[in-house]
């Protein structure tokens, strides 16, 4: 239990919680706290990442404890349906059915100084989308991000695509790649991918959830730059070919997980 219990540390109560809301409909609290505690998440800090959710918004809870239930509200809906964007790009990019268009696409924030919050949190959207700052202000990458930036802050941005890009000298798109993402960093976040894949222990509940934690964290480092433009064999591909064919093999014993989404 010990080792289980260390393996699952970065399983957090928003991870689980989200792993068993479904795209429509609700799902009993019941199941979300024994899900919880399967991989040793305890009550308490679940309930208050619940109480944290329903008050930004994103989902409802009807009853209490574990005789309630939750359901996702149009907001959480949107969310995640963002958050899944790029998990759909990444299968799509493994499975050969996205080929770069060669498109750099620019993205230039443009926001007077009294809206500083809105160019902030611009900022904190191109970023986590996985899109570089190449100069002040202007952002690049190889996908179009305008339907993963919130639709409200589209007015603040002045976009482009062009079909050469010269950074500071590197015209080479492999060689740009690799200033502005490296490689490495990217690859050692789906070492805990890996760590999932060979850790058979548990319910097929607990290893989905095992497994959605270890992707989950994986693709926050990962800007999914098109395979085309890395090194093959690239292991990210590699690994989220074998992480998909396990999950699908989980399905009989845990088919609620992401429920609706994958």
């Amino acid at each position: 239990m010990r080792y289980i219990r260390r393996v699952d540390e970065r399983i957090t109560p928003r991870t689980v919680i989200e792993a068993l809301l479904p795209d429509e409909g609700e799902v009993a609290l019941a199941l979300v706290y024994d899900a919880a505690n399967a991989v040793g998440v305890a009550d308490q800090p679940l309930r208050l990442a619940l109480r944290r959710m329903a008050s930004a918004g994103e989902l409802t809870l009807d009853g209490r404890g574990r005789g309630g239930s939750t359901r996702l509200t149009g907001l959480g809906q949107e969310r995640l349906r963002r958050d899944r964007v790029g998990l759909a790009l990444a299968f799509a990019q493994d499975a050969g059915d996205a080929p770069w268009d060669g498109r750099w696409w620019l993205a230039a924030i443009s926001t007077p100084e009294r809206e500083r919050a809105v160019r902030d949190a611009l900022r904190r959207d191109l970023l986590a989308a996985g899109a570089a700052p190449i100069s002040t202000g202007l952002y690049a990458s190889p996908h179009d991000l305008t339907d993963v930036v919130d639709a409200d802050a589209r007015a603040h941005l002045v976009t482009a695509s062009a079909t050469a890009l010269d950074l500071r000298g590197v015209d080479d798109p492999a060689e740009i790649t690799e200033a502005l993402w490296p490689a490495a960093p990217v690859d050692r976040a789906y070492d805990a991918v890996e760590e999932a894949l060979a850790d058979d222990r548990g319910t097929p509940l607990v290893r989905r959830l095992r497994l959605a934690a270890a992707l989950e964290a994986a693709m926050r480092e990962d800007p999914l730059v098109p395979p085309e433009l890395r090194t093959r064999p690239w292991r990210p591909s590699r690994l989220r070919l074998a992480w998909l064919e396990r999950w699908h093999a989980l399905a009989d014993g845990a088919a609620e997980v992401y429920r609706g989404w994958l």
